[in-house]
């Protein structure tokens, strides 16, 4: 049976702004559905109030609503579409289930006469509520672990009598394991059962015998109208139970499950989700088990919706779930659609991984100060990275690559901890690092037993860790010249990089790079395909890994490579690598855009990123994807293979603009603005040089490398000073100090944790307005695509300020300055693309704060608030092909919109929750007001001062 006749127009539920626990992978998933529903010729209907993403462009749906996700919108749109004949709310999270239900409490989906479709409502209530769902379990034969619910405080006590401790205590209806906390000691039993009743919308939690050590497994499944039912990805967590699998390592395919047991596993989730309704689409369901050779398998929970684990599972396998899931819910069956990679074989046919993936979180503890920064039940990290490689180990290392931490992979970097005790308190209470600390202890000499005993992370883990750390002890008795080719290329296979060999043989990184190219040790390039190359897949989806030569028997040697290069003009764009508090999904939004322009000009499209929440990384977004990390050595190789005409850096955030030294360097063409004007706006010294022969006023400013200086400088400055460190992203370390005493104790801290960096001290504007523009520049005409007003005062960071657009009191005067010094500055740094420039406004002066000749964290907002696709022109003029005058600019809004940030500090409750120069905030919402007398703009301006602190 086909898709169904009855649905024409479909309105799908957004997930909102970004926070921790949910972040952009239902942007991913939520794209893929539009698209997928578009292709079926039915209209789409979205609404979403996250102005970052690349689902809420207009090209993704027929009709777009940016507002709050609330009841009273969804009233608004039914009424304006009264066609719409279904709701899909499996693609936007909890945020859509949760608003979904709740427009079926008040009856509003009833009224309308629409259906739900992709899940059931009793599906939802089941598996969320977490009574009904252990009874249902209990019912159908599946374990869980000892557990009770409690709608009381006094319920709570009775059950933990009765149960004993470690207990963990879990919410219902709550997100990324809001309200969730595992209870050793009985004295801090009563405030996390007292939070846990309060965080949950029907205050009600779920108290569990904790199964601390158990090994944790999700699976991804997908079910149509027939009850077929597909797996598509097991997940094993590296980290046992006990930590939330956002904040988990995890790795696909199962690496340590024995085969009785995995389909034990399978037919549990397939019954566990024929049991909860009648519904087709995609599920995820999680199961603990025991470490011991009984291998007990309990079920911890089902989500009957595509899960933050979906969009991994995704780029893992291959398998577009949520496009395939949004076909099942408008009634196709899984045999009647094709594998989308490699259009012959069937959506029936299960994934088979001939390679490894590793998942490693991104945190962001450094903008939340005394954040506790054990890992638990609560998710706390911002976003995710994802290596794949032939083996666990070159997995792992390409992990560990992407994260953008400072690290070169694992161990061989002289960054790792030396202390015993340290390291035995980082594993004992699982740390953000605990990924390099088991390296780190194993260096130590700590036995693998005792690593074990502490973290119960499986053996097998652990002897590939002790694997590389042998492997790189023998690599150290060698120098550059005596090591055997046979070594070089095991470290290689292995995933250590060309820095981390260098490191171990004492010579330069590029040293070791020029032997492996004189031995011939290169990268090639494989299939991501679904099927172990069993079929030919007809996506170019790309992984790099090292290979041994092949002889055949003719005598004549050669390594496999699937990424045959073309003829085409080629462009790489660069990604953002993973999402963090400064640098989140406007980036992906931005490189999407600069691929889909760079195609319409003609150039093959490279893409490389190693993020798998994004659209960026999806399989068909540019004509060649290369999910690696966006890490010098590896960016290098696919340059050096595919030979293209230029790589786009302006798109990718800092992460991408931090390789333009080294792209420069290397006589590699950067598109657009130079290195040299893209160094000198970073340059602080020489920028205000720049300002100063243009006459544009810029507050007083020194260069310091030590408290000694910064001392002598304040003198010269007075207080209050902004402190800061350069080539930073999101104000990272950013501060502002009142006396010397401050002064000292900030400098001395910044130095610590960025040594070697110049500290820039600048005297605070105290009450000035802050305000910023975006501009598109071609080298010799400029057009300003936005100014914007923040209604925060000077000194809060401009990502977590509400900004206006257009501005809301700013005189003739005061907007004229800021049009000419963006003009000025924008042709003095020679720019071609994209600038944004922050000014700082006292009395009637207009003061410049920086330039970033790039695109900023503002540009989809202004995107969408004026219904202009900026960044496909400003690619366009970055490539050559078009000038400013080529465009016809027509910006339309009514009346004005604010973005607002959004903050995720209920994940760390005892965090200062004041602003400052440091950016906090994890995402916006946008919103659109007719006039200044709108009540919700009173309430932010009166608010304005309220978070401000020094």
């Amino acid at each position: 049976m086909p898709k169904r006749k009855d649905l024409k127009s479909i309105l799908i539920i957004g997930s909102g702004p970004i926070v921790i626990g949910q972040a952009c992978e239902f942007d991913y998933s939520g794209s893929q559905a539009l698209r997928s529903l578009r292709e079926d010729g039915i209209e789409t209907v979205l609404i979403n109030s996250n102005p970052a993403t690349i689902m809420t462009d207009p090209t993704m749906a027929d009709h777009i609503y940016l507002l709050p996700l609330n009841t009273k919108s969804i009233i608004e749109i039914l009424k304006k579409h009264p066609k719409i004949d279904a709701v899909l709310p499996t693609m936007g999270g909890q945020t859509a289930l949760n608003l979904c239900i709740e427009a079926g409490e008040k009856g509003i989906w009833e009224d309308f006469g629409i259906q739900i479709i992709g899940v059931d409502i009793d599906a939802i209530n089941i598996t969320e509520d977490r009574e009904k769902f252990r009874e249902l379990m209990t019912r159908i034969g599946v374990k869980m672990a000892p557990q009770s619910t409690a709608t009381s405080f006094l319920q709570g006590k009775e059950i933990a009598q009765e149960f004993g401790f470690p207990l963990v205590i879990r919410a219902s209806y709550t997100l990324g394991g809001a309200g969730a906390a595992i209870v050793h000691d009985p004295a801090d039993f009563d405030e996390h059962l007292s939070h846990g009743l309060e965080v949950s919308p029907i205050h009600e939690v779920m108290i569990d015998k904790a199964m601390m050590g158990w090994k944790e497994y999700e699976l991804e499944l997908l079910r149509d109208k027939n009850d077929n039912v597909v797996i598509i990805c097991t997940i094993e967590n590296m980290d046992p139970m006990g930590i939330h699998t956002g904040d988990s390592i995890t790795v696909a395919p199962a690496m340590t499950l024995s085969d009785t047991t995995f389909q034990r596993m399978r037919d549990l989730a397939i019954k566990m989700m024929r049991s909860i309704g009648d519904f087709a689409g995609g599920c995820n369901v999680q199961f603990a088990v025991s470490p011991d050779e009984k291998e007990d398998i309990i079920a911890i929970e089902i989500n009957p919706r595509v899960s933050r684990s979906s969009a991994l599972a995704s780029k893992a396998t291959g398998y577009p779930i949520a496009k395939v899931a949004a076909k099942l819910a408008i009634g196709y069956s899984l045999d009647e659609l094709n594998n989308q990679i490699t259009q012959s074989t069937s959506a029936l046919f299960e994934p088979t991984l001939d390679y490894v993936i590793v998942k490693i979180p991104r945190w962001n503890f450094d903008k939340f100060e005394g954040a506790d920064r054990t890992l638990g039940l609560q998710m706390k990290s911002v976003g995710e990275v994802m290596g794949i490689g032939r083996s666990f180990q070159e997995a792992l290392h390409k992990a560990t690559q992407s994260l953008e931490i400072k690290r070169n992979g694992l161990g061989a970097d002289g960054k790792g901890y030396k202390d015993y005790d340290q390291i035995i308190q980082k594993l004992t209470y699982a740390s953000w690092d605990r990924v390099f600390v088991i390296y780190d202890a194993i260096q130590l000499g700590i036995p693998l037993s005792r690593i074990h005993e502490i973290t119960k992370i499986d053996m097998w883990f652990l002897r590939q860790y002790e694997e590389l750390y042998h492997l790189e002890k023998e690599i150290s008795t060698h120098s550059i010249e005596t090591l055997p080719r046979e070594l070089l290329l095991e470290a290689k296979q292995k995933g250590f990089a060309d820095r981390q060999i260098a490191h171990m043989l004492d010579c330069w990184e590029s040293e070791v790079h020029q032997k492996r190219m004189s031995l011939e040790i290169k990268r090639v390039y494989k299939l991501v395909d679904t099927c172990a190359a069993e079929f030919k897949a007809m996506t170019p989806y790309y992984y790099s890994t090292f290979e041994a030569e092949i002889e055949t028997p003719s005598g004549e040697r050669y390594v496999a490579n699937d990424s045959l290069v073309t003829d085409r003009k080629k462009i790489v764009v660069l990604g953002s690598g993973p999402n963090r508090i400064g640098q989140g999904i406007e980036f992906d939004y931005c490189c999407v855009h600069g691929v889909l322009a760079a195609s319409e000009c003609g150039y093959e499209t490279i893409m490389i990123n190693c993020n798998p929440e994004t659209v960026s990384t999806d399989f068909d977004t540019a004509d060649k994807l290369y999910f690696e990390p966006v890490f010098w050595e590896h960016i290098y190789d696919i340059i050096l293979h595919e030979n293209p005409v230029g790589v786009i850096v302006q798109l990718g955030g800092q992460t991408a603009l931090k390789l333009a030294e080294k792209l420069d360097k290397y006589g590699i063409r950067i598109m657009g603005t130079s290195f040299k004007s893209l160094d000198l706006a970073e340059d602080r010294g020489s920028f205000s040089r720049l300002l100063k022969e243009n006459n544009i006023p810029y507050p007083q400013f020194g260069v310091a490398e030590n408290a000694e200086e910064a001392l002598a400088l304040a003198d010269e400055l007075n207080f209050p000073l902004l402190v800061r460190p350069s080539y930073v992203l999101g104000g990272q370390g950013m501060k502002i100090v009142i006396n010397k005493q401050e002064l000292e104790s900030h400098v001395v801290d910044l130095l610590r944790k960025i040594p070697n960096n110049k500290l820039l001290l600048d005297h605070y504007l105290d009450g000035a307005i802050e305000a910023e523009a975006d501009a598109i520049c071609d080298g010799e005409e400029v057009h300003i695509i936005g100014i914007m007003e923040h209604i925060e005062p000077c000194g809060i960071h401009s990502g977590d300020s509400n900004a206006t657009l257009p501005p809301f009191n700013l005189g003739e005067f005061v907007l004229q300055q800021i049009k000419d010094h963006t003009h000025k500055i924008a042709l003095a740094l020679n720019t071609v693309g994209l600038i944004n420039i922050q000014f700082a406004i006292k009395g009637d002066q207009v003061y410049i704060i920086e330039a970033n000749p790039r695109a900023s964290r503002t540009v989809p907002f202004i995107a969408k608030a004026y219904g202009e696709p900026y960044v496909n022109y400003a690619t366009k003029i970055m490539l050559g092909e078009k000038k400013v005058s080529d465009f016809k600019f027509n910006p339309s809004l009514e009346g004005f919109a604010i973005k607002q940030p959004v903050f995720s500090f209920n994940k760390f409750p005892k965090v200062n929750k004041n602003l400052g120069p440091e950016m906090k905030s994890t995402g916006e919402s946008i919103l659109f007001i007719k006039s200044l007398k709108d009540d919700e703009f009173y309430n932010l301006y009166s608010r304005r001062k309220m978070y401000l602190s020094k």
